[in-house]
This record gives C-alpha cells, structure tokens and sequence, in this order.
C-alpha cells in the first residue's frame, strides 16, 4: 500500500495540528497502522499505533494524554490529532502500515513490524 502523510506545519508550543495518513488500497481497513517520528540529531522513534478497526490504540509515554490516533477506514485514511504541542515534539512524522488484524502490547511499537511506510510530513513547534 502507498502511503500519503500531510498536515504537517509550523505551530507555537501549546497549539494543535492533525496529520493525515491517506492509503492508496482498499484493504487499508485490515491494516495495523503508526506513527513514528525522527527529531532532529536522533532515531526514529514510536509515537502511536491504531488496530484494524480502531478498537485498540497504544502510545508513546512522552505523548500519552495530548495525541490521539484515529481512523477512518470509509475514507483509508488514519489521523494523528497533536494537542499541547511541545518544542521537543519537533520532528518529521511518519505514518507506517502492515496488512495485520491483530494486536499486542509490543510489537506495534516495533518500526520493523510495518512494511510500507509514507513520506514524511514535518512539524515544527516554537517555544
């Protein structure tokens, strides 16, 4: 599946942006999907993930409470609403995405578990 990842921006600490994931394939609705992010000067790192059917969702320690990962599989696309936004949440985001209905408590955080991944969209935070 290809992945689109938009939304990005330029926003004071404090405010709120909402990045979009868009999927090319129908079968987007049995995918198990993320978000990652890669600050400057560091790895790549989880910051959400959705299952199939949006019942399950887990979130990085450094983001729980202020992001909120949605999806609407009608329109195969996943959201990422960013709220409180800090300076260190800087970063370009990814979104991420592997054909799975199921779930666990690790391996959705595991950049190796996904097997497409989007662009990138940047989001830049000033204090």
């Amino acid at each position: 599946v290809q992945l689109q990842a938009s939304g990005g921006g330029l926003v004071q600490a404090g405010g709120s942006l909402r990045l979009s994931c868009a999927a090319s394939r129908r079968t987007f609705s049995s995918y198990l999907m993320g978000w990652f992010r890669r600050a400057p000067g560091k790895e790549r790192e989880f910051v959400g993930a959705i299952n199939w059917n949006g019942a399950n969702t887990d979130y990085a320690d450094s983001v729980k409470g202020r992001f909120t990962i949605s999806r609407d599989n009608a329109k195969n696309t996943v959201y990422l609403q960013m709220n409180s936004l800090k300076p260190e949440d800087t970063a370009i985001y990814y979104c991420a995405g592997v054909p799975s209905t199921g779930w666990g408590t690790n391996w959705p955080k595991l950049m190796t578990t996904y097997d497409s991944w989007g662009q990138g969209t940047q989001v830049t935070v000033s204090s």
